[in-house]
């Protein structure tokens, strides 16, 4: 099942959100369901948060820029519970997007290297360190577990010259090629 994206300024993304247990209803079907959004949406990253749900669950394929960054090729995974232990390394500047904050593209810097606790989708439980781009790519995701958007990072002088455009998006005034659900509109429940 393909769900809507929330987009920015809808309250759900600014909650903290909860963690879950093994037993969660529909938890495989959520994560194949978050999957196939993510793969509609074009995105490389996709949170529970951004369909509505406030629970500490995000997915990840790198596949579609395997060219650029070749590490990537079989980057695939499920973050369920996810906790970012330790961030260190150089504070690397690099283009983000978000499909939550459709056609907004703002450089942000982020840690190069990262030490995270979760659980995978048959709820083995790691404690992975990434670095570079696998990195940034949950960092950014995870960041959706705890409220905070990637405009948030933006230097303050930037953040208060995209006020307009994130007001408008917030309004419904893009284009995405994905269905979405904006600030005010009530999430259905699957």
């Amino acid at each position: 099942m393909t769900y809507p994206i929330v987009i920015y300024g809808h309250t759900i993304l600014r909650k903290v959100a909860e963690e879950i247990d093994k037993d969660y209803p529909g938890l495989q079907q959520l994560i194949d369901d978050l999957f196939e959004t993510m793969y509609k949406s074009e995105g490389m990253g996709l949170a529970a948060p951004q369909i509505g749900k406030s629970i500490r669950i995000f997915v990840i394929d790198g596949a579609p820029i395997a060219d650029e960054e070749p590490e990537l090729a079989s980057f695939k995974k499920a973050f369920i519970n996810a906790h970012l232990i330790e961030k260190n390394g150089d504070l690397k500047p690099m283009t983000e997007g978000c499909l939550s904050i459709p056609h907004l593209r703002e450089e942000v810097l982020r840690e190069s290297h990262i030490r995270i606790t979760y659980y995978d989708e048959n709820w083995e439980y790691h404690d992975e360190v990434y670095d570079g781009y696998k990195a940034r790519i949950i960092q950014h995701e995870y960041d959706h577990l705890d409220g905070i958007l990637f405009t948030d990072k933006v230097n303050p002088l930037r953040r208060r010259l995209l006020k307009s455009k994130l007001l408008a998006i917030s309004k419904g005034r893009f284009e995405a090629d994905y269905r979405t659900i904006l600030p005010g509109q009530k999430i259905k429940s699957a």
